[in-house]
């Protein structure tokens, strides 16, 4: 019998890739709760997917989302780190709130499975990468805070309720699906087609550690497939890239048709200054083993902004 999946945020980023990826390997049943305030339906009109339009905050809609389903991929969430210090309850809402009662409704239906999306570095703070999984966390945004509540709520359901919960803590995650994605690949690919100078808050060597999604995608079919992995895991690729390699890098794949223009201003707070992490567990664990060198990724990435331009 074929497995029947929720994905939460399924119309976003993410779960655009994921389904993309799913409908290629696997003939499991998708079905996907979002409250469009990111992603759109739109977003997964060449997809092979149900859709509920609804909130994870509201009963109701967890409810139609959860029903005859066998495992949950929760990857709704406010991911934003400067807004979530702007706004800390909103974070706190969407992903401590509505995560628990996520979880509340999986065990209230006997769904016993839940693979989740994290983070590393905004869970560990500012410390010597490469991060792993044994650091202590100390979050320096809320948006890391919150991203540990999820992660210590997956750990008391899965001890107090015999639920199977796994947590991927992602590092920077680029690829396609993501002209509306705030983070700085998507971003900088957007202000580049559109003449816009990108904007790098501090001096561009700080670093961050950059992930295809496809590989993301990958990762997570397999955690869901093997029930026996739980507790955290680190994915990323193990490679520490600076924003001014980033840019050199963007700068070769978009070529001359299109000049890149770059702006400094001054470090914002709560961001990291260096990220990279330790890959390991997940490689013992899941055989997590990412394909993709980042200028590859970065060429596809590019051409699917091209191509979805057109359209």
């Amino acid at each position: 019998m074929s497995m029947k999946l929720l994905i939460t945020g399924g119309a976003g980023f993410i779960g655009t890739n994921l389904i993309a990826y799913l409908n290629q390997h696997t003939d499991y049943f998708l079905r996907v709760l979002d409250n469009e305030s990111v992603g759109h339906r739109s977003h997964l009109a060449s997809l092979t997917c149900e859709f509920v339009h609804g909130d994870i905050l509201d009963d109701n809609a967890l409810d139609r989302a959860l029903d005859g389903i066998d495992a949950v991929i929760h990857l709704a969430a406010d991911t934003r780190v400067i807004e979530s210090i702007e706004d800390p309850k909103k974070n706190f809402d969407i992903n401590v709130m509505g995560s628990y009662k996520l979880l509340s409704k999986m065990r209230s239906r006997n769904v016993g499975r839940l693979v989740c999306a994290s983070t590393g570095g905004a869970i560990i703070g500012d410390v010597e990468p490469p991060v792993h999984e044994n650091m202590v966390p100390r979050p320096a945004s809320p948006y890391g805070a919150s991203k540990l509540a999820l992660e210590a709520y997956c750990s008391a359901f899965s001890q107090s309720y015999d639920m199977s919960c796994l947590a991927l803590r992602f590092s920077n995650v680029y690829g396609p699906y993501s002209f509306h994605k705030g983070s700085v690949v998507a971003a900088f690919m957007r202000q580049i087609m559109r003449g816009e100078t990108l904007v790098v808050y501090g001096d561009g060597t700080q670093t961050r550690d950059y992930v295809y999604s496809f590989d993301i995608a990958k990762a997570i079919h397999d955690a869901v497939a093997d029930p026996a992995v739980s507790g955290v895991l680190q994915l990323g690729t193990g490679v520490e890239t600076s924003i001014n390699a980033l840019i050199d890098l963007i700068r070769e794949t978009v070529g001359s048709d299109y000049p890149v223009r770059v702006e400094y201003r001054d470090r914002r707070r709560g961001e990291i200054y260096r990220s990279c992490c330790d890959i390991s567990k997940a490689g013992r664990e899941l055989n997590y083993a990412p394909q993709t060198a980042l200028r590859e990724g970065l060429q596809q990435t590019w051409q699917w902004f091209l191509e979805a331009e057109r359209q």
